[in-house]
């Protein structure tokens, strides 16, 4: 090998085991592996920027604003709930998650589904008190395992069938034809995922908890007459097991119902009062049919898909200290409108309006995010911040985002658009129809996932252009010594180890010219080793580079490196043994 792909090599190791045996964020390690051989001048600046141009990164992009668009608009909860229900166990929970997607992964390109069901994964997982880090790597495994079962669940499928028409005389694969492989890898893969997750999978609190935030507020919130939920039950309208928050009291006719059952029905105009902290007040909000028990908020000027929520603590210069909200005329002086109130961790058994402010009380209000700048240096509060994430949902406006999406699904599934093509329109459109704000949109892209896969891409090309890839898989390939069932092993582990180090697409098309090669030495049929490099490029599961959608649950998982590695390289492994026996059975040699 030359200089170059030794120098590649070494920072590609050296970049893993960053990765393994430090904390340093990947998208800091794996830019600066690029960083260096870009100076090293392994690499030239269009190779090493091809990644910020990737049709694949670009299209991950404009599906967050596709995504934001939805959970706005309250179309993710009510995704959630229609999809999922409420799981009695984890086990329950993992079930729940990974058949739908894995079916959803068949049809549909696996990307854009995690894209997806990444927020709303969080979301259900913190209402019903599981870790997300027990729930987001059997999604991306779902739906990888799900995607390989047909010729469009994954662009590496369609990718290699391109290759196999363009280069031989082979008429390629039906839609279904890789089912005879795949089908049988993914139910054994997720009957792996579910048995051994208890042991290999981390478990890691979700974000929010009791424990992290002492400040407990009391909200009313009002059933609004003729909303979804009236008729369901406290259990069937998820009420029940908000997290860090419970329903202390109904509130109906001015008849008080405390300890209530989950069994109760709840009607029109019932006065819920709930007692929690704040990020359960935000979910309060997103959930159809409720609003807050106050009339102030209807009377504030902004639209209130405008406002969100913000935290003041009172000081004790405050004018309206000593007098009750109602009389103090809260709305009218600062234009916002107290929502709850929080004193010391000390329950307050009043209406909002008739409670007297103290010195120290912690307000939440309802207002629009120009209240913390006017509001910061004021002598009235001693601290303003705005709650993230607090705008109220556009429930309204949940049909024409949800058409959206349908149409974004239709269009790809039917090849009139790509995937790019249609993802860009489809986020042009939930801007223009207001599902979401173009600053929301703008909030809503993870950047950290987009620079990872942007750099992945650029430390792929160097592996190819510096010729490490090619030595490596000659070398290899002659060590099988002429043994068809041996070569074929070879061709799947080394497209296998090549995915986990780039990109899965970039290590199939790396990959096949040495396995038609191979298979023409052999005198053989070319088709089983097709098969295990489609197999092989998209069955990435023990690294979180290895595949888009391992990358997009890192972060929102709180994973570590060796997470990935513990529990996805025995499956790497079993989907290798499978496939290896099994693609000669199907496709002889």
């Amino acid at each position: 090998m030359s200089i170059e792909a030794w120098g590649t090599l070494a920072t590609v190791a050296v970049v893993l085991a960053t990765l393994i045996g430090t904390r340093i964020p990947s998208d800091v390690v794996l830019l600066g592996g690029l960083t260096l051989l870009l100076v090293a001048g392994i690499i030239e600046a269009e190779d090493a920027l091809a990644g910020l141009a990737s049709e694949g990164m670009v299209t991950v992009g404009v599906l967050y604003i596709v995504v934001a668009g939805l959970r706005h608009t309250g179309g993710i909860s009510f995704l959630v709930e229609g999809l999922w229900g409420r799981p009695k166990s984890l086990i329950n929970a993992q079930i729940r998650i990974m058949a739908p997607v894995a079916a959803l992964s068949a049809f549909l390109n696996n990307t854009p589904v995690v894209a997806m069901l990444v927020p709303a994964v969080n979301e259900w997982a913190k209402k019903h008190n599981f870790s997300v880090s027990k729930l987001m790597i059997p999604l991306s495994y779902a739906s990888i395992l799900g995607g390989t079962c047909t010729l469009i669940g994954t662009s590496t499928n369609l990718v290699v069938n391109g290759l196999l028409v363009d280069t031989t005389d082979l008429p390629g694969f039906h839609m279904f034809d890789i089912a005879w492989v795949a089908l049988p890898c993914a139910l054994v893969g997720i009957t792996y995922i579910l048995i051994c997750n208890r042991w290999l999978l981390p478990e890691r609190k979700p974000v929010m908890s009791q424990l992290e935030d002492p400040r407990e507020y009391s909200v009313e919130m009002l059933v609004e007459p003729g909303s979804p939920l009236v008729g369901k039950t406290i259990e069937q309208a998820g009420l029940r097991h908000l997290t860090g928050m419970y329903l202390a009291e109904i509130d109906r006719d001015s008849h008080i119902m405390p300890a209530v059952s989950p069994q109760e029905e709840l009607r029109g105009n019932d006065r819920l009062l709930f007692v929690g902290i704040v990020g359960s007040v935000v979910e309060l909000q997103r959930i159809r049919g409720l609003k807050p028990a106050t009339n102030q908020v209807f009377k504030l000027e902004s639209p209130r898909q405008k406002r969100c929520l913000i935290e003041a603590v009172v000081s004790d210069s405050c004018r309206l200290v000593g007098q009750t909200i109602r009389d103090a005329q809260f709305r009218r002086v600062y234009n916002a409108v107290i929502i709850a109130v929080a004193r010391n961790g000390v329950r307050i058994r009043k209406k909002v309006g008739d409670i007297i402010l103290h010195a120290g009380d912690t307000l939440l209000l309802e207002t629009t995010p120009d209240f913390s700048d006017q509001q910061r240096n004021s002598r009235d509060f001693f601290l303003v911040s705005k709650v993230e994430d607090s705008n109220p949902p556009r429930h309204e406006r949940m049909v024409i985002a949800a058409l959206i999406l349908i149409g974004m699904v239709t269009a790809v599934t039917l090849q009139w658009l790509t995937m790019l093509q249609a993802g860009m329109l489809a986020g042009g459109l939930m801007i223009i129809t207001r599902c979401c704000t173009a600053s929301v949109a703008r909030a809503s892209v993870d950047w950290q996932v987009l620079l990872v896969i942007a750099a992945a891409y650029g430390i792929g090309r160097a592996i190819d252009v510096s010729g490490a890839a090619i030595a490596i898989a000659t070398e290899l390939t002659t060590l099988a010594g002429g043994h068809p069932h041996i070569t074929l092993a070879v061709i799947y582990g080394l497209t296998m180890l090549f995915t986990e180090m780039i990109t899965n697409n970039a290590a199939a098309v790396l990959v096949f010219p040495i396995a038609i090669a191979t298979a023409g030495d052999l005198q053989v049929s070319p088709l089983p080793f097709v098969i295990a490099i489609m197999m092989a490029a998209s069955a990435s599961f023990s690294t979180p580079i290895g595949y888009q959608t391992n990358l997009m649950v890192y972060g929102p998982g709180g994973y570590r490196f060796t997470d990935f590695l513990r529990i996805g390289l025995p499956l790497n492994l079993i989907m290798w043994v499978m496939t290896v026996i099994i693609t000669p059975l199907v496709w002889p040699f």
